[in-house]
């Protein structure tokens, strides 16, 4: 896959994944920002079963009808001139739902229900779903698939010792914790073909206690590149982490460093993101630092038009994101569509 330039609208919920009747809406939203020149658009996440829901009844790639439904997404962005992957996105703990599984047995600290723990058939069963979701998000017309690895959810439960407390061979050492992840990627390359690009979106700072080492993060993405993904997208932080990542007091491209320093480790593209909010940064990360890509989200919902006006030199008429969340992420963690203040 050829990108017209190194921008990336990372992934965030927007609202509109979880009902099929939003579909034309999502459509009509991703693709005005294809044409508004972004390289890449990420979808919110996906689940690829129902244990892996982030809300009740939420997005879920796992049958023929939903790939007609994403298929109303992708061909509006196709038309619009864009490119556009698809996230996976097993919530883990994290889910919002009374039928949520996760590896460990400690409750998530942000969300009421209490999960169920992952058995060995029921990890089994995941993987496959995982390369199933893989597959068929292919046959909707996506460009790429991204694996959500990062901010807690549950390739993260099964990474970081804050969550795993498996004595089976999915716990313990370093290996046995990377095994689900690494097993989830074999499973995606059986189902699909090696020209379809592979994103793993990997968290390289967890910010909880009894988090990943950095030796540990290198590791993953040295095994992840030689299991055939093409890209790493950088994550930051979980849900529960008392770091701040991405509120206005973060300093722009704060966390650019944790990105660069996996540049020794693979010879894949490294995507740099969190708190990237202006062109002119964005252009100054590519051309002084080691990473391939910028990752923007919320500046893209702020305006859809960023790379458009970047372009042709009107980068003082972006309509700035400025971090406050107060319309986009306050409204996703409650159920609402999401917006922008600015």
């Amino acid at each position: 896959m050829t990108l017209p330039n190194r921008s990336v609208m990372g992934s965030m919920h927007t609202g509109l994944e979880d009902r099929f009747w939003h579909a034309d809406e999502l459509g009509a939203f991703y693709a005005e920002r294809a044409k508004g020149g972004v390289g890449l658009i990420v979808t919110g996440g996906i689940a690829p079963t129902r244990d892996g829901d982030l809300l009740p009844f939420g997005g879920r790639m796992a049958t023929p009808l939903a790939v007609l439904h994403h298929r109303r997404v992708t061909d509006a962005v196709h038309e619009a001139g864009g490119r556009i992957a698809m996230q996976i996105l097993h919530a883990g703990r994290y889910g919002v739902t009374p039928f949520k599984s996760a590896p460990g047995s400690e409750p998530s600290p942000i969300h009421p229900f209490k999960h169920m723990r992952m058995t060995e058939s029921s990890i089994r069963r995941t993987i496959r779903a995982y390369g199933r979701a893989a597959r068929l998000a292919r046959k909707a017309g996506y460009d790429a698939v991204e694996i959500m690895g990062g901010e807690g959810y549950l390739i993260n439960q099964f990474l970081c010792p804050h969550t795993n407390d498996r004595t089976d061979r999915w716990g313990g050492s370093t290996a046995n914790r990377q095994r689900f992840l690494v097993e989830v990627i074999d499973e995606i390359r059986r189902q699909v073909p090696r020209e379809f690009p592979v994103i793993l979106r990997q968290s390289v700072a967890d910010f909880v206690k009894d988090g990943q080492t950095f030796d540990e993060i290198a590791l993953m993405a040295r095994r992840a590149e030689r299991h055939g993904v093409d890209a790493i997208n950088t994550d930051i932080g979980w849900h529960e982490a008392k770091v701040p990542t991405i509120v206005t007091s973060v300093p722009r491209g704060a966390f650019v460093k944790f990105t660069e320093r996996l540049r020794d480790e693979v010879s894949i593209p490294l995507i740099a993101s969190n708190r990237i909010n202006t062109p002119e940064y964005a252009e100054e990360i590519l051309t002084t630092r080691q990473v391939d890509a910028v990752s923007m989200a919320r500046p893209m919902l702020a305006d859809p038009y960023f790379m458009a006006k970047a372009a042709e030199d009107r980068s003082d008429e972006i309509n700035t994101c400025i971090g406050c969340n107060q319309a986009c992420l306050d409204h996703a963690f409650v159920g609402k569509k999401v917006s922008c203040l600015v």
